[in-house]
């Protein structure tokens, strides 16, 4: 059997506990405080109508129960323990009441927005990068947050760091010919992925992760420079690319049309240099200066 086996076998479970409602205790406060009050009118020093016993019982009663009173907020719970052993969490928000003896640990049950700090990561191709996440998680289970991990808060910082770095390593930062899943350019493919990652590394803690993404992706800035002048090269080349296949075609539409058309016939030689010319004029980063023939083709 595997360690993650044994985890999940080991693992806390969150129960319902057993509480009362503290509106009614409340009642009870009220009816001792009334009884310690008749006790005392009773009590005559020295005379045998003396209500001593009363008063006694009165006063144990409103101490024990003012000991078991609690709060709850809504998307609050509060774990409840028996000398040290878990009796179940209960999630009933507002004025509640348990045995005095019984330990209590309250839990937030909201939703927690975290940005991890950047961090500095060898992508897939081995280029140092920076990268930061938003994380919104919560708590799930008490049981397992509060019992199954030592500080379930240090926990999630922890896991966000291990999973950016490893979805980081996943995947290139940038990938100009678009043929690959890249940091960059599959924002929602690898935010999808970095939750997966971290839902199932959390688990271990009874939290779940509701969304998550990237609010840092960069080079790292010793080799920014160089990767900024690499995309740029790369654009130059990718929109040279696309100019001569446009000017490749507007050459030949332009030939094909002479020819359709009857207007001149060229030989091999001044279609070529016609060629050229377009070529130059099509692809040229300046404007041209057209230069008037006055003389015959061939001149």
């Amino acid at each position: 059997m595997t360690d993650d086996s044994n985890n999940l076998l080991n693992a806390s479970r969150e129960i319902a506990a057993r509480s009362f409602n503290g509106y009614l205790m409340l009642l009870v406060i009220l009816g001792s405080i009334l009884w310690f009050g008749w006790a005392m009118t009773s009590v005559i020093p020295g005379g045998p109508n003396a209500d001593f016993l009363g008063m006694g019982l009165s006063i144990a009663i409103f101490t024990f129960v003012s000991a078991g009173f609690y709060m709850l907020q809504p998307n609050q719970g509060v774990a409840l323990t028996l000398f040290g052993a878990y009796k179940g969490t209960d999630r009933n928000e507002g004025l509640r009441w348990t045995w005095p003896w019984m330990g209590k640990a309250k839990v937030s049950l909201r939703a927690n927005n975290l940005i991890s700090e950047k961090i500095k990561v060898n992508d897939l191709r081995g280029n140092p990068i920076e990268m930061a996440a938003q994380v919104v998680w919560r708590v799930t289970d008490t049981a397992q947050a509060l019992f199954d991990v030592d500080d379930y808060k240090a926990f999630v910082l922890a896991q966000i760091e291990a999973a950016v770095r490893t979805i980081g390593a996943r995947y290139p930062y940038d990938d100009f010919t678009h043929q690959e899943v890249t940091l960059r350019g599959n924002h929602d493919q690898v935010g999808g992925e970095l939750r997966l990652e971290l839902m199932e590394r959390l688990r271990v803690a009874g939290i779940t992760v509701d969304e998550c993404g990237f609010t840092h992706l960069a080079y790292a800035q010793e080799i920014a420079g160089a990767m900024l002048r690499r995309q740029q090269a790369e654009a130059v080349v990718a929109a040279r690319k696309t100019l001569v296949e446009g000017a490749v075609g507007m050459v030949e539409m332009a030939l094909e049309m002479l020819s359709a058309k009857n207007v001149v016939e060229l030989d091999d030689e001044r279609r070529a240099a016609m060629v050229s010319n377009l070529m130059v004029v099509l692809c040229g980063e300046r404007d041209t200066q057209p230069v008037v023939n006055a003389g015959t083709l061939y001149s």
